[in-house]
């Protein structure tokens, strides 16, 4: 069945920059240890997108209405269809006390919440710092393949992929018409990611979920996994 707006599909794909053939993302580990480009810290592996919704680019979105589960399709995207145009408007320069006033050091590369907004430290020369607020890929454009893993049509199994959309695995996941149950085992490590990956994952849900208006997320503990979770932050 061809997928249509609203559908949650896991898709595996990859990025280049139009311009120099250089990759710039991708869900696949293969591809980005041949390219030289893993990073240990990032989670591979398919991603979620609701399809016509605003957590994917308009361009992928738009391509993946109308293909079907296991299909794979290799196109590019113009900026505007992909992470928009440069925005001059976006690049401000700023006194580095505002800076020192924060406890910062800015430096070239290094990015910053500015208004919001995620903001790249362009440049440090006299006292004053360069930040652009454009998107890194924005007025670029893009090659992008990708391949439909999955379409998930189950209630549980969307309320599960929101909550692994974040890195969390629930041990159970339960709905019904009054809503979900999720619950965390006493494996399941709770810091501080945990509760901010919590938060995101159950907005996601509401967000995207329209049959679903209330969660409840139940979190077991254990003295022992809690003792070894301490002990780990220590060492």
């Amino acid at each position: 069945m061809a997928l249509k707006e609203g559908d949650f599909v896991k898709i595996d794909y990859s990025i280049w920059r139009h311009s120099d053939n250089t990759i710039v993302r991708t869900t696949d580990k293969a591809v980005a240890e041949k390219n030289g480009v893993y990073d240990s810290k990032i989670h591979y592996g398919p991603q979620l997108v609701v399809l016509g919704r605003d957590n994917t680019i308009k361009g992928i979105s738009d391509t993946l209405i109308g293909m079907d589960a296991g299909q794979a399709k290799k196109f590019e995207l113009s900026p505007g269809q992909a992470y928009g145009e440069r925005n001059k408007d976006l690049v401000r320069v700023m006194p580095l006390s505002d800076f020192r006033k924060r406890d910062m050091n800015p430096s070239p590369g290094m990015q910053m919440d500015l208004d919001g907004a995620i903001a790249t430290v362009v440049s440090v020369n006299s006292g004053r710092v360069m930040v652009d607020a454009n998107h890194p890929l924005a007025g670029e454009r893009i090659t992008c393949e990708l391949k439909v893993v999955s379409r998930i049509d189950d209630q549980k199994e969307k309320v599960k992929a929101a909550f692994e959309r974040y890195g969390l695995t629930p041990s159970s996941v339960d709905t019904s018409a009054a809503g979900a149950k999720v619950a965390f085992d006493s494996k399941v490590k709770k810091d501080s990611d945990f509760l901010i990956n919590k938060a995101n994952a159950v907005a996601f849900a509401f967000a995207y979920i329209d049959s679903i208006k209330s969660i409840k997320v139940e979190e077991e503990y254990s003295k022992e996994a809690e003792r070894t979770a301490t002990e780990d932050q220590t060492a």
